[in-house]
């Protein structure tokens, strides 16, 4: 292919358009644009003239879904994410969350507005918070992707199995759910995966599972807008152990009933804070195991609330409970 080609004057088009949006003192930047050459889809241009695909059930249940990075290193992985997202459907404003991103800015930098190629949108709609718990604030399903076994982890199933839950979930219009992804390197902290109601992983060839973070993402989100497509299609939005009778809890509402029972049980001396061992996750893998419900939630704070109001002394935990538990 010689310079004057058709073709490549149109690519170039294309990434000129692109890195547009990497400025840098009111000029292109020309690291961007490079990127942007290597990774634009040349077919883009036919997907502008495209007509709108998703309707509008798909498209307000596909906003519920949130994607949430944590400590990313790359920002080209953040551009990358984003780009994924927006081709399965999702990424509306509050749909896409960065975690302490390694990078100041990193909506902004030049290899996350090239490899973005286009959802600028859902780059700076993205949305940067300091805690995991502020990102999952909200969500009544939190799903850990990892490869990583954990003795005291919460329920590990498939990710298709897992998008069929999230389906079921986003047919009610109250229900938010995340999806969690760790650093490129180190992945996903304990204390988070704990957090979280199911564990998930993409099971690659185990010779070679290397996997880009905007890759695991993308194979995510389509098996979520499979079972989004095939939800909204039959209208048929039953799936076995979900069936919640009252409002499901919230992750806030449950990290704060952990917390509460924790001090209960601190006060009644089942829990020797100096020695908890493996108490709370216990109770955390426990009560993962079901959807709670926001009243369930209320009636164990109750309980941990009456903990509060007795002398440790006066308590006295069933012969070899605290030895069997802890």
């Amino acid at each position: 292919m010689h310079d004057g080609s058709p073709r490549l004057a149109r690519i170039t088009r294309q990434a000129n358009n692109t890195a547009n949006c990497g400025r840098t003192n009111g000029g292109h930047d020309p690291a961007a644009k490079r990127v942007a050459v290597l990774y634009m889809n040349p077919a883009s241009r036919a997907s502008e003239t495209a007509p709108a695909c998703d309707n509008n059930v798909l498209r307000q249940r596909a906003a519920r879904c949130r994607f949430v990075l944590v400590e990313t290193s790359h920002p080209g992985n953040v551009g990358s994410t984003a780009r994924a997202l927006k081709t399965m459907g999702f990424g509306e404003p509050g749909g896409y969350v960065l975690v302490r991103p390694r990078e100041p800015d990193a909506q902004s930098h030049p290899d996350a507005v090239a490899m973005a190629s286009g959802a600028d949108d859902v780059l700076a709609g993205a949305r940067v918070v300091d805690d995991i718990g502020e990102a999952l604030a909200g969500a009544v399903l939190t799903i850990a992707l990892t490869a990583r076994p954990r003795e005291f982890g919460p329920r590990r199933i498939g990710p298709r199995v897992a998008a069929e839950e999230v389906a079921a979930l986003l047919a009610s219009p109250d229900a938010t759910v995340a999806f969690v992804f760790g650093n490129e390197r180190y992945g996903l902290p304990n204390d988070v995966v704990e957090r979280c109601h199911i564990v998930t992983h993409i099971p690659a060839n185990p010779a070679y599972a290397s996997l880009n973070l905007s890759q695991a993402v993308q194979l995510i989100a389509y098996e979520v807008r499979m079972a989004l497509l095939a939800d909204t299609g039959t209208g048929d939005t039953r799936i076995d152990g979900v069936g919640f009778v009252g409002e499901p809890a919230t992750a806030e509402q449950i990290d704060g009933m952990f917390a509460h029972l924790e001090r209960g049980l601190v006060e009644i001396g089942f829990l020797d804070p100096a020695q908890p061992k493996k108490l709370m996750p216990r109770l955390r893998r426990l009560f993962a195991r079901t959807q709670l419900e926001a009243e369930e939630v209320n009636i164990l704070r109750g309980i941990a609330k009456r903990m509060l109001g007795r002398r440790a002394d006066d308590a006295t935990p069933p012969t070899g409970a605290a030895d069997d538990c802890r």
